[in-house]
């Protein structure tokens, strides 16, 4: 992130005085970003007025045990889709009691999923007054840059749904 460190950070230095003067709280719950998501909200001043916490649900075991998820929860939907993730943002919300959840969802490379899905494919969802989802597809191998990209477009996705809120 060196060189690139200032534009990474300063996608979230909108989203944080927004929340704040909403007075609106925010969960995060990310996998192929590993925390970035969640890096960037912290990073702006003041952000425990709206950050309640996040997780990085990597694999099976810690979505079951941090966001009580089973086969159940997600039988009726297909990986890597919009509806996923959104069902991920939904619990995401709820097990905090936050104003929004965001999750992402990816496949940040180099290589694809066993399931089918290129590697720079990430979905994410942001859940509340304004429900939003988006596909990603970047097109590379690049796992550090689809790292970085998805954060950015998991930020922009909340600023929209801010603004439409």
């Amino acid at each position: 992130m060196t060189g690139q460190s200032n534009e990474f950070l300063d996608a979230a230095a909108l989203v944080g005085p927004e929340l704040i003067a909403r007075g609106d709280t925010i969960t995060v719950s990310e996998t192929s970003t590993g925390g970035l998501i969640a890096a960037m909200l912290l990073a702006v001043p003041g952000a425990s007025a709206y950050f309640k916490g996040a997780t990085v649900p990597y694999s099976l075991p810690s979505r079951r045990q941090w966001l009580a998820m089973n086969r159940q929860t997600v039988a009726d939907l297909e990986p890597m889709t919009e509806a996923m993730a959104m069902r991920f943002a939904q619990i995401t919300q709820a097990q905090l009691d936050s104003t929004w959840g965001i999750a992402e969802l990816g496949i940040a490379g180099p290589t694809g999923a066993p399931y089918g899905v290129a590697a720079g494919t990430s979905v994410i969802a942001v859940y509340g007054p304004n429900p939003l989802s988006t596909t990603v597809i970047t097109g590379h191998e690049d796992r550090p840059r689809n790292m970085q990209h998805f954060a950015r477009a998991a930020i922009t996705l909340l600023t929209t749904a801010l603004e439409m809120a």
